[in-house]
């Protein structure tokens, strides 16, 4: 053979060598990519027990508050329909529920929707517009900024009550154009998409019990896919009638006294509950590239199915297990490096000892009682909130990973009989305890199981201060502001909403928020309210140079008094105003002027930049060494300085009826 066959033979075979490498390379790529944490960075919700954010939430979880009560009368005269006689037909044995506050107020024109159209759309679909709208700002993102984005809508919506009400309270010749929209479970998600318009996957899903944490999972999985950019998932259930109590009272899956008595020798069923939580979701290295806030990282998401189980409502152990192993297999993650599981725990006898069976199966193999793994439920606080008990499952893991502190599970005295106690490495803690790092690490397990047989097993884990990605250690990108802000004495803070009412409500927040907070850095704040939320036509905007200061301003609109330093207005809603910044010359202008602007302000920088190269060929002196008086400098170029990236500030409590939070 010819020595220039042997080189084009040895040059064919490095060729296709470095093809095989490449090929190997982009595949581990993808394969990686189906494995990336998925960031967690905001947050809303609507629970019982008055809880209408998260910081209520976990005082709720950490002081052990029992939240169930009486049916209220808004709901329907419980006295028509209770009778303490399980067999009795047409009532229900139980007076008991878990109930949100304030389900029948809604403000139409917040969302642009007329007041006809809001008396036919169900209340589910009125509380995930607004726990959506708020969860974004928790998360720090302006809602109406994603307009014309990729990001999507996941929920979790399983019941149907107010259609069923409706047919009950009026006649068939008050359907209207938006009855069938008012009502529509997929138009409950694609609605949110509509207001906010956003163009990315859009699903409603009805799993019953599992819904919410499987919109969660498909969320992860159109995220890894790079299906979305940003996600929101979740679910809403509320009780407005009173035949699916009924339904359930003959079934026998009812609590007499309408709690979840978890793992309890006492356990009769469960109670019914109600509420709605959405959140935020971002691919980790996304999250930490747009210097988001991140709650906590979900690391390992399954679903499956029943199957041919004992009886179609029956819950299979076996099913149970492979769910929980494959989320693990999901994650990557070892099942002893589990030391907490957020249960689906119902409290009835059929149904605990099987989960905790399958739990003990899959993660406690080899597991020593040291080291025991921690179940408990938020059912025990709230009952079992059914299409949206998976979302409220999941923010309680949330927030315990961000306390690092394991809240109580209520009513648990006697531990079951059905269960064997002795032989499983697991603890029910009864008081809130210190939760403990395994390996530097803190993560746990959250499960929701529907009565149709779908189940769905998560994985999260803290966030610290270098995480997983693709298999490669990252670091955090900094939040705080550049040495070149830190020099500006003064920040402007501006607020809005849609009436004087409302804004007056705001302020208010505001200044309670700051008087339990007073640790928040006042250019967080003022990159949160000037960037992260709406802005709207009633408008105010203050100048102050500490946290202190602008307290004291927030408390001085709310009485409604003259402060210096503050401004209102109303601007028009059809145009909004525009910023110009004006250099006239003529004797106005003094040297250096715009320099700390130019400096600091990548937006500015480049509109100056444009105009010096458009100028260029017209001026005997370059613009910039006109402005900045120094024609020897050169100007910081956009390589230089970065985009400063503030704290995203999170203020809980104010809803979208109020205004831009």
């Amino acid at each position: 053979m010819s020595s220039s066959v042997k080189e084009s033979n040895t040059d064919a075979l490095k060729r296709a060598l470095f093809a095989v490498k490449d090929l190997r390379t982009k595949l581990d790529t993808l394969e990686q990519a189906k494995r990336e944490p998925i960031a967690i960075i905001g947050a809303g919700c609507r629970l019982p027990g008055g809880v209408r954010n998260l910081e209520e939430f976990w005082r709720l979880l950490q002081n052990g508050i029992d939240a169930v009560s009486e049916v209220p009368a808004s709901r329907w005269n419980i006295d028509e329909y209770y009778d303490p006689d399980p067999d009795a037909p047409g009532k229900m044995y139980t007076r008991a529920g878990s109930f949100v506050d304030d389900v029948d107020k809604f403000d139409p024109q917040f969302f642009g929707m007329a007041p006809r159209e809001a008396a036919s759309l169900d209340p589910q679909q009125r509380m995930l517009l607004e726990v959506s709208w708020e969860a974004l700002e928790h998360a720090g993102y302006a809602p109406d900024k994603l307009n014309g984005t990729s990001a999507g809508v996941f929920v979790g919506f399983s019941t149907n009550d107010f259609a069923h009400y409706l047919r009950q309270n009026t006649s068939i010749a008050d359907i209207n154009p938006y009855s069938g929209t008012g009502g529509a479970a997929c138009v409950a998600a694609g609605r949110i998409s509509y207001v906010l318009g956003l163009h990315g996957p859009n699903f409603a899903i009805d799993t019953a019990c599992s819904s919410s944490l499987v919109a969660v999972h498909a969320a992860c999985e159109s995220l890894r896919a790079g299906k979305a950019q940003l996600a929101l998932a979740g679910g809403v259930n509320l009780i407005l009638i009173p035949e699916p109590s009924i339904y359930f009272s003959r079934m026998r899956a009812i609590s007499p006294d309408g709690r979840c008595k978890t793992f309890d020798a006492a356990g009769d069923g469960y109670g019914r509950g109600e509420g709605c939580g959405m959140i935020v979701l971002k691919r980790l290295s996304d999250a930490q590239r747009d210097g988001d806030n991140i709650l906590a990282l979900i690391r390992g998401t399954a679903i499956n199915h029943d199957g041919k189980s004992s009886g179609l409502t029956v819950p299979n152990g076996q099913a149970q297990q492979a769910v929980i192993r494959a989320a693990l297999a999901d994650g990557g993650i070892d099942p002893l490096a589990v030391s907490y599981l957020e249960a689906h725990g119902t409290g009835t006898p059929l149904g605990d000892p099987i989960e905790i069976r399958a739990a003990a199966a899959a993660l406690c193999a080899g597991r020593a009682q040291e080291h025991s793994l921690i179940v408990g439920s938020a059912k025990t606080n709230f009952g079992h909130l059914e299409a949206a008990a998976g979302i409220a499952g999941l923010l309680k893991v949330v927030l315990a990973l961000q306390h690092r502190e394991i809240p109580p599970n209520l009513h648990f005295k006697n531990p079951s009989p059905h269960i064997p106690w002795d032989e499983l490495p697991i603890q029910i803690p009864t008081k809130k305890m210190s939760w403990e790092a395994i390996n530097d690490q803190r993560i746990a397990g959250v499960s929701s199981f529907g009565f149709s047989g779908t189940n769905a097993h998560l994985l999260l884990s803290e966030f610290s201060e270098s995480s997983l990605v693709n298999g490669k250690q990252l670091s955090v990108t900094s939040n705080q502001s550049t040495t070149a802000l830190d020099t500006v004495h003064c920040s402007l803070i501006t607020f809005s909403a849609k009436s004087e009412s409302a804004l007056q409500e705001l302020a208010q927040r505001y200044e309670r928020h700051l008087a339990t907070h007073p640790e928040v850095e006042l250019a967080d704040i003022a990159f949160t309210a000037n960037t992260g939320r709406a802005h709207f036509a009633q408008r105010l905007a203050m100048v102050a140079d500490s946290t202190q200061a602008l307290r004291a301003k927030l408390a001085a609109v709310v009485a409604q008094q003259n402060s210096p330093g503050v401004f209102s207005g109303k601007c028009s809603e059809s145009e909004p105003p525009k910023v110009a910044f004006l250099f006239t010359g003529q004797g106005a202008q003094y040297a250096e002027m715009g320099r700390e602007l130019y400096d600091t302000q990548p937006v500015f920088r480049a509109a100056l930049d444009k105009c010096e190269a458009l100028l260029r060929p017209h001026l005997e002196v370059p613009l910039l060494a006109v402005l900045f008086n120094d024609p020897h400098s050169d100007p910081v170029s956009n390589d230089e300085v970065s985009p400063p990236q503030e704290k995203s500030v999170i203020l809980e409590g104010p809803s979208p009826e109020t205004g831009a939070m």
